[in-house]
């Protein structure tokens, strides 16, 4: 079969090869799943550069997101069993963590619901808990992370400001439901947030960008407000001032969602269940912004890390070479 490998850490465009391997072999508790679709996530980048938390050996496959079919025929969305991940014709997952598709979404979307819009779900519902008539902060709201919470905020009742780097996200931005949308790269941030809410800031902020980000979101936090802490794709870690929290009585959260697989993995089927009714009622859909065949994988893993995309870049091995959708 074909599939992408990493010989060796760098950016994924001048790492990642396409070549000829062998089918892999499930190991026990392991299904193969033939990959229909494998949605590009931001930690294939990090993995690629050898900055993720996890570390599968080289050589590797990336690809940590799939809507795959089963050997008799179910469609099913699961995170790969790496060293074998999705970027590939054939990937395998652990048995127990495959979740069946939903009917209501394509390969493509289906693929995209998983790692961002459980990511989103427990970091509004669990760790925030996120009240209808309140207001959700986004950063990064026309990515991939972000677009997942923007729609699950609407979802909930909740008025959302999406911030966007850049006219071409905040058209996007508009168009997934956003409330109001504030361009970084032109807007006074934190004096947009005070200006849209009366004064009194967010409620809630979704932060998966981290640096600035963060400090902006620290000076836009409501009363008893709280930052969820997602991830740091822009680069930058920060070091949270505590006393600061304490003055302005603010919430800090973090969320490794990952964990809830080891730790609680009967919420993981619950938050999927919640999902898909979400996904059938049309109350969210996945932005899927790109479709490209298997030997454009690296090209599209390259433009989610210079952070040039919008929603969800998706690889389907069935489109032909040279095809893009």
């Amino acid at each position: 079969m074909q599939a992408w490998q990493v010989h060796e850490n760098g950016e994924p465009s001048e790492v990642m090869r396409l070549q000829e391997v062998e089918r892999p072999t499930p190991a026990d508790g392991q299904v193969l799943l033939k990959v229909r679709a494998a949605n590009i996530n931001f930690p294939d980048v990090l993995m690629c550069r050898g900055h993720y938390q996890v570390r599968p050996p080289l050589p590797f496959t990336p690809g940590v997101e799939i809507c795959g079919e089963t050997e008799d025929g179910r469609r099913v969305i699961a995170n790969p069993a790496l060293p074998y991940g999705g970027f590939a014709e054939y990937a395998v997952a652990d048995a127990a963590a495959v979740l069946p598709a939903p009917d209501s979404l394509d390969d493509a979307q289906a693929a995209a619901l998983h790692i961002g819009y459980q990511t989103g779900w427990f970091g509004l519902h669990r760790r925030a808990r996120l009240q209808a008539g309140e207001t959700l902060l986004v950063h990064a709201a026309a990515g991939g992370v972000g677009s997942a919470a923007v729609q699950l905020g609407k979802a909930a009742g909740a008025t959302v400001v999406g911030v966007v780097g850049g006219t071409e996200k905040a058209a996007v931005a508009r168009e997934l439901g956003c409330d109001v949308v504030i361009d970084r790269k032109s807007d006074d941030v934190v004096a947009a947030v005070k200006e849209a809410t009366g004064g009194r800031g967010a409620d809630v902020i979704y932060d998966p960008v981290g640096g600035e980000a963060y400090t902006q979101s620290a000076k836009a936090v409501a009363f008893e407000g709280r930052i969820v802490v997602v991830g740091f794709a822009g680069g930058t870690i920060p070091s949270p001032a505590l006393n600061h929290a304490l003055v302005k009585n603010y919430s800090i959260l973090g969320l490794h969602w990952g964990l809830y697989n080891t730790k609680n993995p009967k919420l993981v089927q619950h938050c999927h269940e919640q999902l898909t009714e979400l996904a059938a009622r049309g109350a969210i859909r996945p932005l899927v912004s790109e479709r490209v065949p298997l030997d454009g994988a690296a090209a599209a893993v390259q433009r989610v890390a210079d952070g040039v995309t919008t929603g969800r870049v998706a690889v389907v091995p069935s489109l032909e070479n040279g095809a893009a959708a």
